[in-house]
């Protein structure tokens, strides 16, 4: 690892850190030679002194270079693998979206992030029996047609559909809020482990991070990133998938949804989606004439 991917990546450990503060950062030392938290005897807070202080000072004081380096030491050994913004490994597709991530943290099959088209597939965490069932009528088809699935490991849809995609014999790919270490929710633990074993699960955190709320929403924008389009099954109005729907819009890409009873809650997002311009979807083909 050379110097510049090992300060970026230890930038990223820093308390209370955002994609602003480190393109604040970025903008003023594009090579981070002003920072060198492993070699410098100075106070930490005279390490930022050529190029501004965009964190707090007591994100600064709990900030401890030799702690953070030893856990870097330890992601190879755990079989995690950190792909940076610069790293040639970089998925294209997701430098195209707003706030791309300055890092992946991942674990499990890095192919997958080669292979496509990829078709992210989102919906409401109470899933309904309409919900199952479309996803095993629609999947065999398009996992037949080597469609890569990517959700977000959250209950409900997205469980679904990682599970179905595992179960065809496709792949599949989790983003999930927070990192490794703290799996949310934890019921979705096993199936978590095993796409870290056989599948693929990213992160834009270290693995020690803690889920917060805004998290889910921010890993929205990865999931619709990483796919030529995105799947709404189910989500009542004002849904986290909407958001997901939302981002895939704003950057191009295809939008399709599941139509449902004008009287199921879950049925009222997907429908308001398919009035704005969603593509309904009722068969496999609807979405595979879009997405080859």
């Amino acid at each position: 690892m050379d110097e510049f991917k090992k300060n970026l990546i230890t930038l990223l450990h820093y308390p209370n850190t955002s994609w602003n503060n480190i393109f604040q950062i970025l903008k003023k030392d594009p090579g981070l030679e002003s920072f060198h938290p492993y070699k410098s005897a100075r106070p930490l807070q005279m390490v930022f002194s050529t190029i501004g202080k965009p964190f707090t000072q007591s994100s600064l004081d709990s900030f401890h270079p030799d702690i953070i380096f030893d856990q870097i030491q330890q992601y190879q050994k755990n079989n995690i693998h950190v792909i940076t913004y610069f790293d040639k490994e970089y998925p294209s597709c997701l430098k195209e979206i707003y706030q791309p991530p300055w890092a992946l943290f991942a674990k499990g099959d890095l192919s997958l992030l080669e292979k496509g088209p990829k078709l992210a597939v989102v919906g409401s965490r109470q899933s309904t029996l309409y919900g199952k069932n479309a996803i095993q009528t629609l999947f065999p088809k398009l996992i037949g047609n080597k469609l890569l699935i990517v959700s977000g490991l959250a209950k409900g849809i997205d469980t679904l559909a990682h599970e179905f995609a595992i179960k065809y014999g496709g792949r599949t790919i989790g983003v999930i809020a927070g990192g490794f270490e703290h799996i949310y929710p934890r019921e979705n633990m096993n199936l978590a482990l095993e796409m870290m074993d056989t599948q693929l699960v990213l992160s834009e955190y270290p693995p020690d991070t803690r889920p917060r709320k805004w998290h889910f929403p921010a890993r929205n924008r990865i999931i619709s990133g990483l796919s030529q389009g995105t799947f709404i099954i189910e989500a009542k109005r004002k849904s986290g998938s909407l958001i997901t729907a939302n981002f895939a819009l704003n950057e191009g890409r295809e939008v399709f949804a599941l139509p449902g009873s004008i009287f199921n809650p879950f049925s009222l997002g997907t429908n308001d989606l398919i009035q704005q311009g969603a593509k309904l979807v009722t068969k496999p083909e609807d979405i595979l004439e879009e997405i080859r």
